[in-house]
Formats: C-alpha cells, sequence, structure tokens
C-alpha cells in the first residue's frame, strides 16, 4: 500500500501520512495503545512485545483467530510521530467460518490521539486513517463491516466510554452502535466481604473453563460456583500498582443464591494468596450490575459492544 496524503487538499496537513505499519513504529505504538489502556483499567499497561503479538495473531481468541483470512496494521503520522494506527481484519468465507463472523471485515481497533492544542489535526489524522480502511475494507469485498476496540489488555473492548473521540472518529466515518453495552466493575481484594461457609457447605477448588473454579457443595450437591482468571497480567505484559484477576464465571443453582457472597469470599482469599488486589467483572443487565454492586464492586465503565458500518448492510454477528 502507497502512503496517502492529500497536499492539494487545504483541510489535511500535507505533513499527515497514512501508512503500512514498520517494526520500526512499535515503541510509538506500544505507547499510543497504552494511553488508551490507562483510561479504560488503572494500572495496566502492555509490552511492545504484546502489541506485536497481537498484530499477527489473538492467541485468546482461540475460536475466532483461525477463522482471520488477512491482517493489516495502518498508522497515521506526522512530523514523524504514529498519531493513529488500526488494526484490521478479514475473515474467511468457507463454511467453517461462524455464520455473524463468515466473508466480514474488520476494524479490530483503531486508536488515536485526542484533539489537543499541541496536535491540532488529530481529528484530520483519525479521518484520512478511516478513510484508508473502509478502503482496504472496499477492496477486500467483505459482505459487512464491523468494528471494535479489542486492545489487547484485560476489560479494553468496544468503545469504552473513555474514549469519546474514538467514537466520533467511528460515527464520522459511518459506523454505528447497533450491538449492547456491557458494565465493567471493580473491587479491591482486600475489601471484599469476608464470609464463611454456612454449616455444612465446603468449597472445593479445581481447574474451570475460565481460570480457577471454586465450587460450594452440600451433601453430595452443587450449590454454585465461581472461577477467576489470574492469567490477566501474563508475563509478557506489565502491570503498574499489583496484579489484576477477572471473575470468568459466577453461578448459583435455583434457591442457592445466598451462597455467593461466600464462594466471592474464599475466591478473594484465593486471590490474595496469588497476590492479586484488583478483581475485573463484567454485566450488560441491570440484575447482574445491582448484583456485584451488593457484592462489593463499583462501576469502572461503560463500553459499547457491536459497531457496523452504514454502507455495508444489515448483518450481524452471531
Amino acid at each position: 500500500m502507497a502512503p496517502v496524503t492529500a497536499p492539494d487538499c487545504p483541510e489535511v496537513s500535507p505533513l499527515l501520512t497514512v501508512r503500512p505499519f514498520h517494526r520500526d513504529d512499535r515503541d510509538q505504538l506500544t505507547e499510543l495503545v497504552n494511553a488508551h489502556v490507562a483510561a479504560v483499567v488503572p494500572g495496566v499497561s502492555v509490552s511492545v512485545n504484546t502489541v506485536l503479538s497481537q498484530l499477527a495473531r489473538q492467541p485468546d481468541e482461540f475460536i475466532t483467530d483461525p477463522w482471520v483470512a488477512d491482517r493489516v496494521t495502518l498508522v497515521a503520522e506526522q512530523r514523524r510521530t504514529v498519531v493513529a494506527a488500526a488494526h484490521l481484519l478479514r475473515y474467511r468465507a468457507d463454511v467453517e467460518v461462524g455464520a455473524g463472523y463468515r466473508d466480514a471485515g474488520e476494524v479490530n481497533w483503531f486508536v488515536c490521539r485526542p484533539p489537543a492544542s499541541f496536535w491540532p489535526d488529530s481529528e484530520r489524522a483519525a479521518d484520512l486513517l478511516m478513510a484508508a480502511c473502509l478502503a482496504r475494507l472496499a477492496r477486500w469485498n467483505v459482505r459487512v463491516r464491523h468494528a471494535d476496540g479489542a486492545l489487547p489488555a484485560p476489560g479494553v473492548y468496544g468503545v469504552p466510554r473513555p474514549w469519546p473521540h474514538i467514537r466520533s472518529a467511528y460515527e464520522r466515518a459511518g459506523f454505528r452502535h447497533t450491538g449492547h453495552t456491557e458494565v465493567l466493575l471493580i473491587a479491591h481484594v482486600a475489601e471484599l466481604p469476608v464470609t464463611e461457609p454456612p454449616p455444612g457447605v465446603t468449597i472445593d477448588r479445581a481447574l474451570g473453563e475460565c481460570g480457577t473454579r471454586l465450587t460450594a457443595h452440600t451433601g453430595g450437591r452443587a450449590l454454585g460456583f465461581i472461577e477467576v482468571d489470574t492469567s490477566l497480567d501474563r508475563p509478557e505484559r506489565h502491570s503498574r500498582g499489583g496484579g489484576l484477576a477477572d471473575i470468568g464465571n459466577l453461578h448459583a443453582e435455583a434457591g442457592a443464591e445466598p451462597v455467593l457472597p461466600c464462594l466471592l469470599s474464599q475466591a478473594a482469599r484465593w486471590l490474595r494468596l496469588c497476590g492479586v488486589d484488583r478483581l475485573l467483572t463484567y454485566e450488560s443487565d441491570a440484575v447482574g450490575v445491582d448484583r456485584m454492586r451488593k457484592l462489593g464492586f463499583e462501576e469502572l465503565t461503560r463500553t459499547d459492544r457491536g459497531w457496523e458500518h452504514d454502507g455495508a448492510g444489515a448483518a450481524s454477528r452471531g
């Protein structure tokens, strides 16, 4: 792809260029990614290796990543500084691919400097980069065009509320939020309530689907379980200010809801042994948010998932 400039357009600085990502951009790109991550989840940053790894593949997305046929990363550069970047995916069109992803193109993430006196052309940079993204999706001739904000950091996906400049860039380009909104909640592990198991209830620990599973039993019957993932701060990531984990699953059988505080308390005890001091969870409805608030969590932010380009039909993900 040849660099894109607009020297004849008075609205775009001739110093502004859109081009493919080069390995020499890695430090500036990581700095830009980490600025966006830090606005969503406190004390979290990712390494250069993490960013470069995600450009080649997404190991956490073990279902959808094998469906990807093409990956392209573009950057907008001004005065030899990366001021915006985007990562694009094209999914295969064969029957092995899930119906919602089949023959789809995606702006997997998009980051840019917010408007500021030091970067007066940041909005123009975002628009020029987005135009290049849409041009690439058009060349791929995909069935539908999606957008997301899935940076390689825990809790950073969709378009979080602390990114109004990204939301604006998507909307100016014709993307619309067609999906749902999730609430990210966080708790200090040390401040979670301490609740001992009721008489006759035992807690067993085992490997679960989404991390370490703690299950409450009584009389040979499972009452409920919680799974906590303590691998968010993988060795190639750097987390300032302590460890971070999230709740992968929290479930109680009908009539056994009172066991939930006990499960969370036991999970907190385990997390303290792991050196984890903050715990994330995600909810998409008011009932779930209210439940987690009562268990000691507070809202961190909200993120809007499911963005689709107006000019690419009305297909939705399955």
